[in-house]
C-alpha cells in the first residue's frame, strides 16, 4: 500500500526550544535539482530579538565555564554528529548536490573541524595570553576574554563545513551565537539545533534561525546587545557594507564577507576576531 507523503515543516531554534516563527511565515527547501525536501520558518525581526535576548542570558553561565568543560562540551557535539552521521550525509546531498561519497567525506571534515576546535579550548589562554615585560616593580599579565553576543550569517553555499567553521569558534572561547542559516540549504544547521538541543550544549549558546540575510541581518547588526557580526555568507557587497554601518554604531568587531577554502586547515584566527584582551597590573610584592 501506498503512504501519504509526511512533508516536514522544520522550525528555529531559540533559548533551547524549537519555536515556530512568530510571523506565521514558512518557505520552501528545495534540493538542486528543484524538488521539494521541506518547510522552514522564515524567521522574522521580532525572532532576531528573541534570538539575542537568548544569547544574552545564556553569556554569563557559559563564559564562567572552565575552559576545560567547553571543550569537553564541544567534543561530546562532535560525538553526536558522528552518531548521525547518515543524516548528515543526507542532507549534505539534498542540499549541495554531492555524490552519497562526496557529501560523507563534508560530515567527516565538520566532525574533525568540531574536534580541532575542542580541543583548542583550554589551550587558547596560554597561546593568546602573556606576561609582559615592564619597566617596574610590576606583574603585568594579559588575559584572553570572550566579546559576548556573536551573529554570523553562514556561508550560503557550504551548508555544513562552512557553517561549523564559523559557529565552533565562536563559542569555544565562551561567546554565544546567533546563526542565520544559508536561506537555500538549511537543513544541515536544523539538524545541527537537533544534534545541540540534546546534547550538553546549554540553551541559548547558539541560537539557529532559518532567514533570508537581507531581511534579518540589519536588525541584528544595529542591535545593541550584540557584540560581534561575522559576515563571511554575506554575498552582496552592499548588503556587507550597510551591515558594517549598523555594527559601527556600537563598535561591535566585525568579520568581513569572504569565501575561504573550507576544506584548507583552520587557524586561530576566527577564534581571535572575537576575544578582547585583559591586562592587568600588580606589584610586586617586597
Amino acid at each position: 500500500m501506498s503512504r501519504l507523503d509526511v512533508r516536514k515543516t522544520y522550525k528555529l531554534y531559540i533559548g533551547g526550544s524549537f519555536p515556530r516563527s512568530e510571523s506565521g511565515h514558512t518557505y520552501e527547501v528545495l534540493d538542486t535539482e528543484g524538488r521539494f525536501l521541506a518547510n522552514a520558518a522564515k524567521a522574522s525581526r521580532k525572532d532576531g530579538r528573541d534570538a539575542v535576548g537568548a544569547a544574552r542570558k545564556a553569556f554569563g553561565g557559559w563564559s564562567a565555564r572552565t575552559p576545560y568543560n567547553r571543550g569537553q562540551i564541544l567534543y561530546r557535539v562532535a560525538e553526536m554528529i558522528e552518531g548521525r552521521h547518515d543524516q548528515f550525509t543526507s542532507d549534505v546531498v539534498s542540499a549541495e548536490g554531492l555524490s552519497t561519497q562526496q557529501a560523507s567525506k563534508v560530515v567527516d571534515a565538520a566532525v574533525d573541524r568540531w574536534v580541532w576546535y575542542a580541543g583548542w579550548a583550554d589551550k587558547l589562554a596560554q597561546v593568546t595570553g602573556n606576561a609582559n615585560q615592564v619597566a617596574g616593580p610590576y606583574f603585568n599579565l594579559s588575559s584572553p576574554e570572550p566579546t559576548g553576543v556573536v551573529v554570523a550569517v553562514a556561508p550560503q553555499d557550504d551548508s555544513l563545513l562552512g557553517l561549523v567553521s564559523v559557529l565552533a569558534p565562536v563559542i569555544v572561547s565562551g561567546n554565544t551565537a546567533v546563526v542565520v542559516t544559508s536561506y537555500a540549504r538549511p537543513l544541515p544547521a536544523v539538524t545541527l539545533s537537533e544534534v545541540l538541543a540534546t546534547s550538553d550544549v546549554p540553551g541559548g549558546v547558539v541560537n539557529i534561525l532559518t532567514a533570508d540575510a537581507a531581511d534579518v541581518a540589519p536588525w541584528l547588526a544595529g542591535h545593541l546587545d550584540v557584540n560581534g557580526l561575522d559576515l563571511t555568507g554575506v554575498d552582496d557587497a552592499s548588503l556587507a557594507t550597510d551591515l558594517e554601518a549598523e555594527a559601527a554604531v556600537n563598535l561591535k568587531r566585525v568579520v568581513r564577507p569572504s569565501r575561504p577554502d573550507w576544506a584548507a586547515e583552520p587557524s586561530l584566527s576566527r577564534m581571535t576576531a572575537f576575544l578582547e584582551t585583559k591586562t592587568v597590573w600588580h606589584p610586586v610584592g617586597v
